[in-house]
């Protein structure tokens, strides 16, 4: 025989209470309210851009995830983020964005069969057209 007591079982095992009906909203609200605007808007560039990157098909798996319809829609909210946020996030922020957008524009344009014309590409009804 074990000396040991029985532990009562927690919240994720089969029989113990079960775990709170709502998340502590408050504290989740007082979390977000602490992150500066300027980190919430590059995570959330960096992110399109991830996703984007996918979508052209330059992760490792390459082709298997390709889908230029939906790289074409993230490009696109991409640029509309960036365009509209570079003077509240500064320069500082805003060029690496610029540069990566500039990226996945050309990226887009070379994975395409049939490519848009200048101007018409993902993005460059706000960035403008771009060029390799």
């Amino acid at each position: 025989m074990s000396d040991q007591t029985p532990q009562q079982p927690g919240p994720a095992e089969p029989g113990g209470p079960a775990a709170p009906a709502n998340p502590d909203f408050d504290a989740m609200t007082r979390d977000i309210a602490d992150v500066p605007a300027v980190e919430v808007i590059t995570t959330v560039a960096v992110h399109l851009m991830s996703s984007a990157a996918v979508n052209l098909g330059l992760a490792e798996e390459g082709s298997e995830h390709k889908d230029l319809d939906e790289a074409r829609k993230l490009i696109q909210a991409l640029a509309g983020l960036v365009t509209a946020s570079a003077t509240e996030i500064g320069s500082y922020h805003a060029a690496p964005l610029r540069d990566g957008l500039k990226s996945l524009q050309l990226a887009f344009r070379e994975a395409s069969l049939v490519p848009d014309e200048p101007g018409q590409g993902p993005g460059e009804k706000f960035t403008g057209p771009v060029y390799g």
